[in-house]
């Protein structure tokens, strides 16, 4: 019996040999097919080999009310069905205070049961301490965004013990605190190599979602480098659209998909051996 999410995740890399994380964010605009669920069973069937993880983000879903909920209901009973091996990450960046916040984890834990799920913790700890008790299941913390206008709020320069360090810094100091139960972890896009490295001199030991790979060109090698624990990678890497939307031909986006899929984990895996020699 796994005691907490830390160690759930290190036997989650042990058996998919892998730390590809796949955003199942179905576009409209987008998509080859118009049903979401069979687009994203069939995304599911062509990647699960070289996954460890799906992240439906839920504003995909929200988008188009009831029916995009019942998709999402559809996508993570069929992860559980055919992948049971994989984590599954609620990707919906919740976060607020008292009554509002024990229905997240009602509606996270409970209701949807994900296996991790991001939260905004920009109004302290408050706004995800309901979660942490939860110690089999991750807290992923929005730490430094990949977004280019991130700086306006999370590069602000504060004052801790007599020095001068960064808002990100400062979460990631918190972070190191708050993480009682080895389940609070860390998110860090993978466009900021440098304050990702910064990041993890700070939390070593904290495992880090890494979004920004493949649509939004964060470089592959920088990001190992900056960020994996050579006794255990202690990351994922998480990319969408360079996955899903490897092709947007209905006869064809099945084995472009795969394609896409085992040449970034072949990449990423290939880069780890490297740096362990």
């Amino acid at each position: 019996m796994l005691k907490n999410f830390k160690e759930k995740l290190s036997t989650n890399y042990k058996i998919n040999n892998s730390i590809l994380c796949i955003g199942l964010d179905p576009d409209l605009n987008l998509m080859p097919v118009s049903d979401i669920t069979k687009f994203n069973k069939i995304i599911i069937d062509s990647t699960k080999n070289f996954a460890c993880a799906y992240k439906p983000n839920l504003s995909f879903y929200e988008a188009l009310g009831s029916l995009g909920i019942k998709a999402l209901e559809n996508t993570i009973d069929y992860i559980r069905q055919t992948a049971p091996d994989k984590l599954i990450i609620g990707d919906g960046k919740r976060g607020d205070i008292g009554s509002t916040n024990e229905k997240y984890v009602e509606a996270f834990f409970e209701y949807w049961g994900f296996d991790a799920i991001t939260v905004n913790p920009f109004a302290g700890q408050d706004s995800f301490e309901p979660f942490i008790k939860y110690k089999d299941k991750g807290i992923f913390l929005w730490c430094k965004s990949s977004n280019p206008k991130s700086e306006e709020f999370q590069n602000k320069k504060i004052i801790h013990k007599d020095k001068t360090i960064k808002f990100y810094e400062w979460i990631a100091l918190r972070a190191n605190k708050w993480n009682k139960h080895n389940n609070i972890a860390l998110i860090v896009g993978a466009t900021y190599p440098k304050e990702l490295k910064e990041i993890r001199n700070i939390a070593p030991e904290l495992p880090i979602l890494i979004p920004g790979i493949g649509a939004q060109s964060g470089n592959i090698k920088k990001v190992i480098d900056s960020s994996v624990n050579t006794n255990s990678p202690n990351i994922l890497i998480s990319a969408s659209r360079s996955i899903l939307y490897a092709s947007k031909n209905k006869l064809d986006y099945a084995m472009k998909s795969h394609k896409a899929a085992k040449i970034l984990n072949d990449q990423i895996n290939s880069h780890i051996e490297q740096l362990k020699k």
